[in-house]
């Protein structure tokens, strides 16, 4: 493999539509209100992707030096651990990205809060801050969250709450309560992201120490968790819609994500090898990043 599509690897590209889901429900609600704004969302996007990149990195190489990719692992084979990235390199590749990333965040601040709104520009320059440790600390160093069940958690937050109320912000720079509802959907079909991965890798990470929730709960209880993570999320929807002041044939199209993702649920329910559970990954990434582009199409029609 060459130097270039190693470190293409490492990015991990199949994840970086779930990252923006939340960038795009809150684009698209900024622009059903007329505040759209083109060069908002490019950096929104850019910054997005630089933060999840930069967490992919760091997941490669905390998950490398502790061992924890091993042979045992189920799912791609990590850079680190095949030996193509070093892990100076890999420093060296986490270090660029996180202020390549930072560059981007402080631009997308100014272009949204000028210096008008100093205090706004601050909050969201130590929430640029707080994302990018989030995103190294998730398996970095002794007192990695990832490690100690609190995954979970910080995925729903920053993919969520922060990706879908935070984007929002940008461009009406008010908060507005049914946001938050939207953020809930976004948030927990991340969460089950994180979870089905964790089930899929949950022997082998019990072996190596790594407490995630899954490893905390049980199999069978993680199972149950999941389930709620879809349900909940398909509820928080529909009392979103149920909530604005005008219902249109068009606020039913995002309700089409759920049709995959309740085959997924099924799929889940009848799995009993956690081996098997590797192709849903995939499916729920691909439905949640479904579920936001017809968002943004609700918005548009």
């Amino acid at each position: 493999m060459s130097r270039l599509k190693s470190w293409i690897s490492a990015a991990r590209l199949r994840t970086l539509p779930l990252s923006i889901s939340g960038i795009i429900v809150g684009s698209a609600v900024a622009l059903a209100q007329g505040m759209f704004n083109g060069e908002i969302f490019g950096l929104a996007i850019i910054t997005t992707l630089g933060l999840q990149v930069l967490s992919n990195f760091a997941n490669d190489y905390g998950d490398g030096v502790k061992g924890t990719d091993n042979e045992e692992r189920v799912g791609p084979m990590r850079a680190l651990q095949s030996g193509a990235i070093s892990r100076v390199e890999m420093k060296k590749g986490i270090v660029i990205t996180a202020v390549l990333t930072l560059i981007s965040a402080i631009a997308l601040i100014y272009l949204a809060f000028g210096k008008e709104n100093f205090l706004y520009s601050i909050f969201f320059f130590v929430l640029g801050l707080l994302s990018i440790v989030a995103a190294i600390k998730y398996t970095v160093g002794g007192s990695a969250y990832g490690y100690k069940g609190f995954g979970d958690i910080f995925v729903f937050i920053f993919f969520g709450l922060v990706s879908v109320v935070g984007s929002h912000f940008l461009y009406v720079q008010e908060l507005e309560y049914p946001i938050w509802l939207l953020a809930f959907v976004i948030g927990a079909l991340s969460s089950a992201v994180l979870n089905l991965n964790n089930m899929r890798d949950h022997v082998g990470d019990k072996k190596s120490g790594k407490e995630t929730l899954v490893v905390k709960l049980g199999f069978t209880n993680a199972k149950m968790y999941h389930y709620f993570l879809i349900i909940a999320s398909l509820f928080a929807c529909i009392l979103y819609v149920l909530m604005l002041s005008t219902i249109h044939w068009k606020n039913a199209l995002p309700f089409i994500a759920f049709i995959p993702l309740g085959i997924h649920t099924l799929k889940v329910y009848k799995t009993q090898e956690p081996k098997a559970l590797d192709p849903e990954l995939k499916k729920v990434a691909l439905s949640t990043f479904l579920f936001a582009l017809l968002f943004m199409v609700s918005a548009i029609v």
